[in-house]
Protein backbone atom coordinates (compact mmCIF):
# COMPACT_ATOMS: atom_id res chain seq x y z
CA UNK A 1 0.00 0.00 0.00
CA UNK A 2 2.72 2.47 0.62
CA UNK A 3 6.09 2.11 -0.74
CA UNK A 4 8.63 4.52 0.43
CA UNK A 5 8.74 7.25 -0.73
CA UNK A 6 5.22 7.75 -1.37
CA UNK A 7 3.96 11.43 -1.94
CA UNK A 8 0.50 11.55 -0.85
CA UNK A 9 -1.45 14.42 -2.26
CA UNK A 10 -4.47 16.04 -0.19
CA UNK A 11 -6.89 18.33 -1.93
CA UNK A 12 -10.14 20.30 -1.99
CA UNK A 13 -11.73 22.90 -4.09
CA UNK A 14 -10.87 25.26 -1.75
CA UNK A 15 -7.35 24.90 -1.84
CA UNK A 16 -6.88 25.26 -5.41
CA UNK A 17 -7.65 29.30 -4.90
CA UNK A 18 -8.36 30.48 -8.70
CA UNK A 19 -7.18 27.35 -10.28
CA UNK A 20 -8.84 25.02 -11.80
CA UNK A 21 -8.66 21.80 -8.89
CA UNK A 22 -8.96 19.13 -11.40
CA UNK A 23 -5.76 20.18 -13.37
CA UNK A 24 -3.90 20.30 -10.21
CA UNK A 25 -4.60 16.98 -9.70
CA UNK A 26 -3.87 16.01 -13.30
CA UNK A 27 -0.58 17.64 -13.14
CA UNK A 28 0.23 16.37 -9.71
CA UNK A 29 -0.81 12.56 -10.81
CA UNK A 30 1.67 13.56 -13.78
CA UNK A 31 4.44 14.31 -11.52
CA UNK A 32 4.07 11.25 -9.64
CA UNK A 33 1.80 11.50 -6.58
CA UNK A 34 1.30 7.80 -5.09
CA UNK A 35 -1.79 8.66 -3.33
CA UNK A 36 -4.72 11.47 -3.31
CA UNK A 37 -6.90 12.33 -0.84
CA UNK A 38 -10.42 14.14 -1.92
CA UNK A 39 -10.53 16.40 1.62
CA UNK A 40 -13.23 18.82 0.54
CA UNK A 41 -14.19 21.15 4.13
CA UNK A 42 -14.52 24.56 4.62
CA UNK A 43 -16.54 27.49 3.91
CA UNK A 44 -18.21 27.17 0.67
CA UNK A 45 -17.36 23.89 0.03
CA UNK A 46 -19.12 21.42 -2.02
CA UNK A 47 -21.95 18.96 -1.10
CA UNK A 48 -24.49 17.03 -2.43
CA UNK A 49 -24.51 16.30 -5.63
CA UNK A 50 -21.85 18.89 -6.84
CA UNK A 51 -19.66 17.01 -4.60
CA UNK A 52 -20.69 13.41 -5.85
CA UNK A 53 -19.64 14.50 -9.63
CA UNK A 54 -16.32 16.22 -8.52
CA UNK A 55 -15.39 13.13 -6.93
CA UNK A 56 -16.15 11.32 -9.65
CA UNK A 57 -13.63 13.41 -11.66
CA UNK A 58 -11.17 12.51 -9.44
CA UNK A 59 -11.86 8.92 -9.02
CA UNK A 60 -11.61 8.92 -12.59
CA UNK A 61 -8.26 10.89 -13.36
CA UNK A 62 -6.95 9.06 -10.41
CA UNK A 63 -7.91 5.31 -12.13
CA UNK A 64 -6.16 6.57 -15.03
CA UNK A 65 -2.95 6.72 -13.02
CA UNK A 66 -3.78 3.60 -11.18
CA UNK A 67 -2.80 5.93 -7.92
CA UNK A 68 -5.29 4.76 -4.70
CA UNK A 69 -8.40 7.34 -4.46
CA UNK A 70 -9.20 8.43 -0.89
CA UNK A 71 -12.07 10.46 0.32
CA UNK A 72 -11.88 12.22 3.90
CA UNK A 73 -14.27 11.71 6.11
CA UNK A 74 -17.69 10.94 4.07
CA UNK A 75 -18.37 7.78 5.00
CA UNK A 76 -21.41 7.58 2.67
CA UNK A 77 -19.77 9.53 -0.45
CA UNK A 78 -17.25 7.11 -0.36
CA UNK A 79 -19.56 4.20 -0.36
CA UNK A 80 -21.74 5.22 -2.99
CA UNK A 81 -18.85 5.47 -5.62
CA UNK A 82 -16.69 2.66 -4.20
CA UNK A 83 -13.11 4.57 -3.27
CA UNK A 84 -10.41 2.87 -2.38
CA UNK A 85 -10.41 4.11 1.17
CA UNK A 86 -11.81 6.71 4.00
CA UNK A 87 -9.44 8.92 6.15
CA UNK A 88 -11.03 9.86 9.35
CA UNK A 89 -9.72 12.74 12.20
CA UNK A 90 -9.55 12.69 15.88
CA UNK A 91 -12.84 15.18 15.30
CA UNK A 92 -14.68 12.62 12.88
CA UNK A 93 -16.36 9.41 12.64
CA UNK A 94 -15.10 7.05 15.12
CA UNK A 95 -12.86 4.93 13.18
CA UNK A 96 -14.11 1.67 14.44
CA UNK A 97 -17.55 2.11 13.16
CA UNK A 98 -15.78 3.61 9.91
CA UNK A 99 -14.30 0.32 9.56
CA UNK A 100 -17.55 -1.43 10.34
CA UNK A 101 -19.60 0.25 7.16
CA UNK A 102 -16.67 0.53 5.06
CA UNK A 103 -16.85 -1.69 1.94
CA UNK A 104 -14.96 -4.54 1.69
CA UNK A 105 -11.05 -4.13 0.24
CA UNK A 106 -11.59 -0.54 1.25
CA UNK A 107 -8.32 0.87 3.08
CA UNK A 108 -8.81 2.82 6.26
CA UNK A 109 -6.69 5.83 6.95
CA UNK A 110 -6.51 7.79 10.87
CA UNK A 111 -5.10 10.69 11.80
CA UNK A 112 -2.99 10.95 15.49
CA UNK A 113 -1.36 12.68 17.40
CA UNK A 114 0.07 10.20 20.10
CA UNK A 115 0.91 6.99 20.86
CA UNK A 116 -2.14 6.42 22.20
CA UNK A 117 -4.14 7.51 19.80
CA UNK A 118 -2.40 5.56 17.18
CA UNK A 119 -2.88 2.69 19.58
CA UNK A 120 -6.59 2.94 19.70
CA UNK A 121 -6.50 3.53 15.49
CA UNK A 122 -4.41 0.35 14.83
CA UNK A 123 -7.29 -1.52 17.52
CA UNK A 124 -9.89 0.04 15.46
CA UNK A 125 -8.85 -1.63 12.13
CA UNK A 126 -6.70 1.41 11.16
CA UNK A 127 -4.36 0.01 7.66
CA UNK A 128 -1.94 3.47 7.97
CA UNK A 129 -1.72 6.28 10.44
CA UNK A 130 -1.31 9.97 9.26
CA UNK A 131 1.19 11.70 12.03
CA UNK A 132 1.31 15.20 12.69
CA UNK A 133 1.38 18.23 12.20
CA UNK A 134 4.99 18.07 11.82
CA UNK A 135 5.78 21.20 11.17
CA UNK A 136 3.50 24.81 11.55
CA UNK A 137 0.24 24.37 8.55
CA UNK A 138 -1.94 27.11 7.28
CA UNK A 139 -4.11 24.16 5.94
CA UNK A 140 -6.02 23.37 8.73
CA UNK A 141 -7.04 25.98 10.70
CA UNK A 142 -8.18 24.17 13.68
CA UNK A 143 -3.97 22.21 13.30
CA UNK A 144 -2.49 21.26 16.64
CA UNK A 145 0.48 22.27 17.77
CA UNK A 146 4.03 20.99 15.41
CA UNK A 147 5.65 18.70 17.15
CA UNK A 148 8.69 17.77 14.41
CA UNK A 149 9.18 14.01 14.35
CA UNK A 150 9.39 13.04 17.77
CA UNK A 151 5.92 11.03 17.90
CA UNK A 152 6.40 9.89 13.96
CA UNK A 153 10.05 8.16 15.66
CA UNK A 154 7.71 7.19 18.93
CA UNK A 155 4.89 5.29 17.17
CA UNK A 156 7.50 4.12 14.23
CA UNK A 157 9.41 2.56 17.27
CA UNK A 158 6.15 0.83 19.28
CA UNK A 159 4.40 0.26 15.81
CA UNK A 160 7.23 -0.68 13.26
CA UNK A 161 4.75 -2.59 10.59
CA UNK A 162 1.84 -0.18 10.68
CA UNK A 163 2.64 2.58 7.45
CA UNK A 164 2.92 6.39 9.10
CA UNK A 165 2.66 9.02 6.70
CA UNK A 166 4.01 12.76 8.28
CA UNK A 167 1.42 15.86 7.63
CA UNK A 168 1.52 19.22 8.58
CA UNK A 169 4.11 22.09 6.34
CA UNK A 170 6.16 19.75 4.86
CA UNK A 171 7.54 20.49 1.76
CA UNK A 172 10.49 19.72 -0.54
CA UNK A 173 13.33 21.86 1.77
CA UNK A 174 12.05 19.94 5.42
CA UNK A 175 10.98 16.60 3.95
CA UNK A 176 14.20 15.04 4.95
CA UNK A 177 13.92 14.84 8.31
CA UNK A 178 10.69 13.21 8.16
CA UNK A 179 11.61 10.10 6.06
CA UNK A 180 14.38 9.76 8.14
CA UNK A 181 11.93 9.52 11.17
CA UNK A 182 10.36 6.15 9.28
CA UNK A 183 7.64 7.74 7.44
CA UNK A 184 6.88 5.70 4.73
CA UNK A 185 5.23 9.02 3.02
CA UNK A 186 4.81 12.43 3.11
CA UNK A 187 1.36 14.16 2.70
CA UNK A 188 1.07 17.30 1.12
CA UNK A 189 -1.79 20.03 0.66
CA UNK A 190 -0.48 23.38 -0.24
CA UNK A 191 3.20 23.02 -1.44
CA UNK A 192 1.45 20.81 -4.29
CA UNK A 193 -1.95 23.09 -4.57
CA UNK A 194 -0.16 26.92 -4.40
CA UNK A 195 2.84 25.38 -6.73
CA UNK A 196 3.49 27.50 -10.20
CA UNK A 197 4.87 24.24 -11.62
CA UNK A 198 2.88 21.20 -9.95
CA UNK A 199 4.31 18.46 -11.74
CA UNK A 200 8.08 19.73 -10.65
CA UNK A 201 7.04 20.32 -6.60
CA UNK A 202 5.90 16.84 -6.79
CA UNK A 203 9.12 15.44 -7.93
CA UNK A 204 11.18 17.61 -6.12
CA UNK A 205 9.40 16.68 -3.05
CA UNK A 206 9.94 13.24 -3.87
CA UNK A 207 13.84 13.55 -4.60
CA UNK A 208 14.14 15.00 -1.30
CA UNK A 209 13.91 11.02 -0.03
CA UNK A 210 17.78 9.87 -0.18
CA UNK A 211 17.24 6.68 1.01
CA UNK A 212 17.46 5.22 4.79
CA UNK A 213 20.36 7.44 6.16
CA UNK A 214 19.43 6.84 9.99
Amino acid sequence: MFSKPSVYFILGTADAGRKDPLHILEKALEGGITHFQLREKGPGALTGQSLTEFAIQCQKLCGTWKVPFIVNDDVELACAISADGIHVGQEDADALTVKERMGKGMILGVSVHSIEEAEKAIRSGADYLGMGPVYGTKSKPDAKEPSGVTKILKVRERFPEMPVVGIGGITALNAGPVWDAGAKGVAVISAIAGANDVQMEVKRIMNSYKGERL
